[in-house]
């Protein structure tokens, strides 16, 4: 299949296009580098340095023919929502309008959209939550992501286009950017291998459930076969708490600094946990990599990452 594959320069979208184009598929990526890097993206897949936002998008979806969308590009952090919410409703919610008009327009058979799980259903009632669990997001970020969820939804009853909404839980591994302020693992990974301050955000007593990018591949390889529209949470059903994650990085990063606490950060929820009942039974998949070897595998990256720099600055 052709496959447009937006934000595919990014952490999980480069990943998913390694994935799609060791599949068979033809990708083409397209992403503004504003949070991306341009090595990151596979060499057999087209590379487009646009901005979803542009008008530009129209002529790619003309030229390319796509037939699916696998929509990954964002403004994801959700500090900076908090803090600019019209940038984060103008890159979230119009880019994304302007790619699902190219898609009615060019006829594409199916949008593959990368959600978000925990900001969308903000502090739960009950745990794990469900798909049918109340949305109620803490945050811009969030509201973005269950707006284009409602818009999938107008676009499928009104032209035809069919959806599949992967609503992640925190996914972390290799390539996650770790000088943002997303991606807990990926800073405090990187912070505790360059003996830097790795600050717990509040009493880190705060739960999210970690799951390994790998399995997030999986899961948009197994939707772009599913054949109707739906929405699947992506997780692992575990809560983990900050200070295991930031205890769990020291062993295995051999670091020596002490747990360092700073005043919690806006527009986060307490606890964070899926119930990937439905994605199990429909999509027929599981999350397969545990905690402890997604943790290695991660520092692991980070080690590589640095002895590569530091070799290539002896040169």
């Amino acid at each position: 299949m052709k496959i447009i594959l937006t934000g595919g320069a990014g952490f999980i979208g480069s990943n998913v296009a390694d994935r799609f184009i060791r599949e068979g598929h033809e990708v083409a990526v397209i992403d503004n580098l504003s949070t991306g890097v341009e090595s990151n993206v596979n060499r057999k897949a087209r590379f487009l340095k646009v901005d979803i936002r542009s008008a530009v998008i129209d002529k790619i979806f003309e030229r390319i023919k796509p037939d699916i969308l696998c929509h990954h590009a964002a403004q994801i952090d959700v500090r900076k929502s908090t803090d600019d919410p019209i940038f984060d409703a103008d890159v979230n919610i119009l880019g994304s309008l302007n790619l699902l008009n190219a898609c009615v327009k060019h006829k594409v058979k199916k949008v593959v959209f990368a959600s978000t799980g925990g900001a969308i259903y903000g502090e739960q009632d009950y745990f794990p939550a469900d798909e049918k669990h109340p949305a109620r997001p803490l945050s811009p970020y969030g509201v973005t992501k269950l707006t284009i969820e409602k818009y999938l939804h107008f676009y499928r009853e009104t032209h035809g286009l069919e959806y599949i909404s992967l609503r992640y839980a925190n996914v972390y591994g290799p390539r996650q950017n770790p000088f943002g302020e997303a991606g807990v693992v990926a800073i405090f990974a990187e912070r505790l291998l360059s003996g830097k301050r790795a600050v717990i955000h509040g009493d880190g007593k705060r739960t999210r459930d970690f799951v390994f990018v790998d399995d997030v591949v999986k899961a948009n390889l197994l939707a772009l076969g599913y054949p109707k529209s739906d929405v699947f949470n992506i997780g692992t059903g575990i809560e983990t708490d900050i200070n295991s994650i930031f205890r769990m990085l020291k062993k295995a990063t051999g670091s020596k600094q002490n747990e360092i606490h700073a005043p919690p950060k806006p527009g986060e929820q307490d606890r964070s946990v899926l119930d990937c009942a439905r994605a199990e039974g429909f999509l027929k998949w599981k999350p397969k990599c545990k905690l402890s070897e997604g943790m290695a595998r991660t520092v692991e990256f980070f080690q590589k990452t640095k002895r590569q720099v530091a070799t290539n600055a002896q040169v």
